[in-house]
């Protein structure tokens, strides 16, 4: 922030071009033209928090809700129960937050047994 006070300083004073200032301080032209724009727009030019990562797929509400499907009807799809909770995710996500949930995918042996058995 110290940075960013001198060089604002600088530029409000107007002695020097920005080029020179730019070199005085070590920055590039371009971080205090974004510097300045950030003052004028927003009324600070400190730096920003608050803006990582993706906000998650599935809020508090939308988790209960997933979990009391599921309880319903444990044998739905995927695709099924994305289209049900109303979700835009892809089906892995749904897969990933089934999962941290505590469900386990079960494999449904439908077919004939096999008459090998393994060695």
């Amino acid at each position: 922030m110290d940075l960013r006070d001198r060089v604002v300083a600088a530029c409000d004073e107007g002695v020097d071009t920005r080029d020179e200032i730019a070199e005085q301080f070590g920055v590039s032209k371009s971080w205090m033209r974004r510097l300045l724009q950030r003052r004028r727009e927003y009324g600070t030019y400190a730096a920003r928090k608050g803006r990582r990562g993706r906000k998650p797929a599935f809020d508090t509400k939308s988790l209960k809700a997933l979990d009391a499907l599921v309880e319903r009807q444990p044998d739905a799809t995927l695709e099924e129960l994305r289209a049900r909770i109303g979700a835009t995710c892809s089906l892995v996500t749904i897969f990933n937050t089934l999962e941290r949930l505590g469900y386990r995918r079960k494999k449904r042996h439908s077919g004939l047994l096999s008459k090998i058995d393994q060695t």
